[in-house]
This record gives structure tokens, sequence and C-alpha cells, in this order.
């Protein structure tokens, strides 16, 4: 089987392969369109130099790697997506060939978490547009996305996660809710500048508090991004 799971930034998807690399039935793979997204876009985000240099920029390169052997020859696959990194000009014929889960957050929590370490949000930068498109598309095309809601794991990440199991028809395996501290050997070169704190966990974190508060320009892109929230929001798991 072959997972994409698609999220924006700054929503719990790093420790989600975690969960599934810590299967030994599983092979992750980390934001593979990443440098193909910089490319094309120009967009100067930290570390642009080194992720341009660690991966693939050519779309049908990314592609084809995430079609071809599975690493590590294991039975299967889990793609970490970012639906912003999906330009108009990256082919989406391969997304027959994938399971899809869409994993959302709460529009308040991700802006806040993404604007402490990267200045001049727009709604693109975040995904959330991206992501009902994507689902859509999908849907239209006769798939059968998921879709799993980051508040809902924390609050109960076995329960959460065994109900995702069932829905993939997978095995639960309990390897899923820990695993060592300092990080995945797979993850992306762009690991040192987002992925302090899960480098730091060795399992979910606990229940999320309240939203935290968004002032002037923050609030009215998490205004802009709700809807797109609350059509996936009555679609979870």
């Amino acid at each position: 089987m072959r997972i994409a799971m698609w999220s924006g930034p700054r929503n719990l998807s790093t420790a989600m392969m975690y969960a599934f690399g810590n299967r030994a039935d599983f092979a992750v793979v980390d934001e593979p369109f990443y440098a193909a997204y910089l490319a094309q876009t120009g967009l100067a985000h930290p570390m642009r130099d080194a992720i341009l240099a660690a991966q693939p920029q050519d779309p049908q390169t990314v592609i084809s790697a995430l079609l071809g052997p599975v690493p590590g020859g294991k039975p299967h696959f889990y793609q970490k997506h970012m639906t912003q990194h999906m330009l108009p000009l990256i082919p989406r014929d391969w997304l027959a060939q994938m399971r899809h889960v869409f994993l959302i957050r709460h529009p308040a929590r991700v802006i806040a978490s993404f604007a402490a370490k990267y200045d001049g949000l727009t709604l693109s930068d975040i995904g959330f547009a991206q992501q009902t498109e994507l689902y859509d598309q999908m849907r239209s095309e006769g798939a059968a996305p998921l879709v799993i809601d980051s508040y809902d794991i924390r609050q109960d990440p076995e329960a959460m996660l065994r109900r995702l199991c069932a829905a993939l028809s997978l095995e639960w395996d309990p390897a899923m809710l820990c695993w060592p501290a300092g990080g995945h050997k797979d993850d992306g070169v762009w690991a040192p500048h987002w992925y302090g704190a899960v480098h730091r966990s060795t399992g979910f974190a606990g229940p999320e508090g309240e939203l935290p508060h968004l002032s002037g320009a923050l609030a009215k892109l998490a205004e802009a991004a709700m809807p797109h929230y609350q059509r996936l929001y009555a679609e979870r798991i």
C-alpha cells in the first residue's frame, strides 16, 4: 500500500510520519516535492539552497520514485505531502495509484505556529485551499480519501490511529504511538529549522488547549482559511 498523507504546514504531519515510520512494515518519505515547489515558485524559504541541492527538482523524477520500488523492500510506503507543493505544472496522473488521507488542523493553530517561523504568510502558503481542491478532485475521480483532524489525534492518539488503520485495512501496530527522540533517518534536510519540537518528542503531544488569539492580517488569513477547514472537518473519520 502507498499512502499519500496530505496536509498544510505545522499540522502534526511530521509526528504522523514518525508514527508510520516506526512500523517495521513501512518506508516513509518526507515532502518529496519540496525542491520542485521552490524551483517553480522562487520562494525564499529557510534553507532554500540546501533543499534544492538535496532533492530532485524535476517533478517527473519525484513521481517515478513515488511509484517505484518501495525503499528497503518494505510492504508499504507512507508519503508525507504538503498540499501547497502541488502546483499547476506538477502532474497528477499518479494520484490514482495511492490511498489518500487528508490531515487537517484548525487554521488559527496552523497560522500561529507557522507565523512564528515565517513572515508574510498568505493563503497559498498554508495549503487550505489546495487541500479542498485536491480532496474534491479525488472524490470526483471516484477515490475515497479519508480525513483526520490533528486535534482528535492529540486528544486520543491510540483511538484515532486505530480508527485510521482500520479505515485503511491495515493491521494495528502499537509501535505507532512512540518513536526514538532525535528525529528520523528520512527527515528532510530542512529538519533543523522546522522539527525541533518533534525531535525532542518520543510520542504525540497531549491534548491541545484553547485556540490561539490572532489579530490583524493573521486573523483575516484564518478567516479566509476557515471555509476550507470546515469543508473537510465535516468529512473527518
